[in-house]
């Protein structure tokens, strides 16, 4: 299998070369495209040197910071150009441990996205403020309750997608940039009839750098999911009264 991590950047300087050593100590078959979003700390220019030493890692150079959905679909795109079979999404701020990728690539062959999960047995965070667990917990609940999903953590970010899972996905269509991308691509997935499975990891807080977590991110993500949910539920009438 042809694997591919992708790794989005915004001023990640301090943390980007720890992160990628570690994930090439723990899936070294897999090859790294570092999602730079011009970085004014030069965390660009630093994948770049990364990339000289190393043949396993590639740099892909954004012009503007649009969000993280925006870095995973331009990292979807140069990926499946590419030919890759199983595409990774990973944080560069260490949150997610590399090490726990075997666990989740293990199970690539018996589903088509494998999610790294907090909420499920055997998940668990370290280091987290009361505060953002409580939004975790309450945004996972809020948005499989409305979308009529089983997924534990929708929100969950540290992910294994099969190709031929995101080409039936038209990412042209997706509008959410931030907490709420990690949502959608669930729905998505889901909709399309696809088999979703969790595996337990361990979640620790970053320990370099500022999160890009924001009171905006969320609301944006809570409008959308609602938005989804009852247009879902109007398709579903329809098709009932056979209006559709």
């Amino acid at each position: 299998m042809k694997i591919l991590t992708i790794i989005p950047t915004y001023d990640e300087i301090d943390a980007l070369p720890v992160t990628v050593r570690r994930l090439r100590a723990a899936v070294p078959e897999s090859d790294v495209l570092i999602v730079d979003d011009n970085s004014p700390d030069g965390t660009g220019r630093l994948a770049e040197r990364m990339h000289t030493e190393d043949p396993q890692i590639h740099v892909l150079h954004r012009r503007v910071k649009d969000g993280l959905g925006g870095a995973y679909i331009a990292g979807f795109r140069w990926g499946l150009e590419r030919g890759y079979d199983a595409l990774i999404e990973l944080d560069a701020d260490g949150s997610h441990q590399p090490e726990q990728l075997p666990d989740l690539l293990a199970r690539i062959d018996e589903a088509d996205l494998v999610i790294g999960s907090r909420w499920v047995p055997g998940g668990s965070v370290v280091n987290w403020p009361i505060r953002r667990e409580i939004i975790s917990r309450l945004g996972s609940l809020y948005s499989r309750t409305m979308l009529g999903l089983k997924v534990r953590d929708i929100t969950a970010g540290f992910r294994v997608f099969r190709a031929e899972t995101l080409r039936e996905i038209d990412f042209s269509t997706i509008e959410s940039v931030g907490y709420g991308f990690q949502v959608d691509m669930t729905f998505r997935v889901a909709q399309n009839g696809r088999v979703i499975r969790e595996v337990p990891i361990t979640f620790k807080e970053r320990e370099v750098g500022d999160s890009k977590m924001s009171g905006d991110i969320v609301v944006e993500a809570m409008i959308n999911v609602t938005r989804w949910g009852l247009g879902a539920r109007a398709r579903t009438l329809s098709g009932r009264l056979g209006l559709g």
